[in-house]
């Protein structure tokens, strides 16, 4: 199959005229007003809904298609197993320090924020949503049936060859090979993330030869010169999520995009200072005060435990204390509207196909 072909085959199951995917990022990044932009320019808009209560997740996905009647994307967690009980005293204590500079009430011991992942499940069967992808592992066999009995297309993120196979066994549509490059939570799930910081463009390629799926690039794409690599190396479709983060229809706070703007090609680190989960960000005063602290507790109770941190730093305009995920080339982000942005990716990427 030639490259031409594969990417238009992608294109046509995901109902687009270009697969050029806007990454799912959770957390409020993805309002409905970037996902509609994205997708009304001929791309997929996506909504990182891991942590939306299943009534919101029907809300924005409500707003989506008042605002669009082109595909779009929902992407959730693969629910961890229970982490094992640990004793949030010393992270508490780390974290009374900062809540009392920023005038906060004490931590308190954190709960799992995350909602149920059947509930959300219901949800996007019925939010019309054309995509379904999910991150950090593989789903029931059940959940799976039963979103494509409803006629979603099914993708799940790997991070190395192997997951790529698990997921093709699972019976998903299609692959996003996630580089090390990327910004946001490593999809890792099988062995530790230390073994599986295979960058993009060396696992584009094993991952396009070791499955008989359309694979999407992602991880460290920010312009048309990325995404003409990614198609030479094998990728059906790429996806970028960085790249969108500075656009005005992201609902990131208006600091986080200073920051990114100001970034520079070693600007971030990978930290689990924030949920638990290795994570790709801006570094900053947290997350050099917790790289080797062995108190940080697991995902998701580290997310809980450091929320009210984190949005007070937001509120405050103190990017300080904030999770300011970004991928490895954040200094190529460009503040354009969303639809302008789509327009430029197209064009540069077709120069010269």
């Amino acid at each position: 199959m030639t490259r031409s072909t594969a990417w238009s085959r992608l294109a046509a199951l995901l109902g687009v005229e270009h697969p050029i995917i806007q990454a799912p990022m959770a957390g409020g990044a993805t309002t409905p007003e970037l996902v509609a932009a994205v997708s009304n320019a001929g791309g997929l808009g996506s909504t990182g809904a891991a942590y939306l209560k299943p009534e919101d997740i029907v809300k924005h996905s409500r707003r989506v298609r008042e605002l669009t009647d082109r595909p779009f994307a929902i992407n959730l967690f693969v629910p961890p197993p229970p982490p094992a009980e640990v004793a949030p005293d010393r992270m508490l204590a780390v974290l009374a320090d900062y809540h009392a500079r920023l005038g906060l009430a004490p931590p308190q011991p954190p709960t799992s924020p995350m909602p149920s992942f059947e509930e959300q499940v219901d949800a996007v069967a019925e939010s019309g949503a054309r995509v379904f992808s999910f991150i950090f592992g593989v789903p029931p066999a059940g959940v799976l049936a039963r979103l494509r009995a409803r006629g979603l297309v099914l993708a799940g993120t790997a991070t190395t060859v192997r997951e790529a196979k698990l997921l093709e066994e699972a019976g998903v549509d299609f692959i996003v090979a996630q580089g090390s490059e990327a910004g946001g939570h490593r999809g890792t799930f099988v062995g530790p993330v230390e073994k599986a910081l295979v960058g993009t463009m060396a696992l584009v390629p094993q991952v396009a030869d070791a499955v008989g799926l359309p694979v999407v690039a992602s991880g460290g794409l920010m312009d048309g010169r990325g995404i003409r690599a990614a198609r030479a190396l094998g990728a059906a479709g790429v996806q970028l999520g960085t790249a969108f983060l500075t656009c005005p229809e992201s609902g990131i706070a208006p600091v986080y995009k200073a920051a990114l703007r100001e970034a520079k090609d070693d600007s971030t680190v990978l930290t689990r200072a924030f949920s638990g989960r290795p994570a790709r960000g801006i570094a900053n005063d947290f997350t050099e005060a917790l790289r080797d602290s062995p108190d940080i507790l697991p995902f998701p109770l580290q997310h809980a435990a450091t929320t009210p941190l984190r949005g007070a730093s937001a509120a405050r305009g103190d990017s300080r204390f904030m999770a300011l995920w970004a991928g490895q080339a954040a200094a190529l982000s460009r503040s354009l509207p969303a639809a302008e942005l789509m327009r430029t990716l197209i064009e540069e990427s077709e120069r010269g196909a």
